[in-house]
């Protein structure tokens, strides 16, 4: 005589366990890495040295997926860190200090409101410039421009001065890519520097149709995704045995690369800026 429970459908059985169906289903489809826990420990090491002693725990659990295949939960991440007396070193903040704004100085309103969360891409970007020490002594600056949805660097440039053209170089092309239609509803943000409140660049953004917003005065919060990139950035890597400018360059454009298709971000589902932007 045949088991009667044989002859039951996944959804029966789920209904006599008091599972959901969508939950077997997942338990079903998921990944099963066997580790001992000396293996655990050593690759959350490794993962940690790898990136610097700077990886949190989220850092970790994306790492550890995408590259080794392991589902492992924050809880066990934060508790083997702990174990292994593996302390996160905490960036601090290095602000790019405003310059003395000349006469055609005008601030406008702060219409973004640190509002970060947006549905579509090329509808909001933040941007700003920062210093880049390196060498001995050696200063050089960089501008950046991130879409707020895909958490990609969309335009960035690099000089040795920091006159007005870091943030123009390039912008025309950038925005002549996007079509009329998006670019109209395209927001720029950016603090009060005088970069951003010359002229020259109210009236590029006005050509292209696009709306700009400040932030408020001697507020970085406000303008907190370029300067989480930067602070990424310079967390990872180590610019002091750079000795050239021209070095610096490739360095930059390597990280660039490397930040929008090969690094996940917890923001993004674990997905990197290239993959997000492919979705949308």
């Amino acid at each position: 005589m045949s088991d009667p429970i044989l002859n039951l459908s996944v959804s029966e059985l789920c209904d006599q366990a008091q599972v959901s169906t969508s939950g077997y289903y997942a338990w079903k489809g998921r990944k099963i890495v066997s580790c001992d826990d000396d293996f655990e420990d050593e690759i959350i090491h490794l993962i940690f040295e790898m990136k610097k002693r700077k990886a949190g725990a989220k850092t970790i659990k994306m790492i550890l997926g995408r590259d080794f295949g392991i589902v492992m939960n924050l809880k066990k991440i934060r508790r083997i860190k702990k174990k292994l007396g593996l302390e996160t070193i905490i960036r601090r903040r290095n602000k790019y200090s405003n310059l003395i704004k000349g006469k055609d100085h005008k601030s406008v309103n702060n219409y973004l409101k640190q509002n970060f969360e947006v549905k579509n891409q090329d509808q909001v970007y933040s941007t700003d410039i920062t210093y880049l020490y390196y060498g001995s002594g050696l200063t050089a600056y960089m501008s950046a421009v991130k879409d707020l949805k895909t958490k990609e660097i969309v335009h960035y440039s690099l000089s040795r001065s920091l006159t007005l053209d870091i943030v123009l170089d390039g912008l025309d092309e950038l925005f002549i890519k996007i079509p009329l239609k998006v670019r109209r509803k395209l927001m720029v943000h950016s603090d009060q520097g005088c970069h951003y409140t010359s002229n020259n660049y109210r009236k590029l953004l006005k050509d292209h149709k696009i709306k700009q917003s400040m932030s408020r005065k001697g507020n970085c919060l406000d303008n907190a995704p370029i300067e989480s990139f930067f602070g990424h950035m310079k967390d990872e890597l180590d610019l002091k045995n750079c000795k050239r400018y021209e070095d610096l360059v490739l360095i930059i454009n390597e990280y660039v690369n490397y930040y929008n298709r090969e690094r996940p971000q917890w923001g993004l589902k674990g997905r990197t800026p290239a993959e997000c932007r492919r979705l949308n």
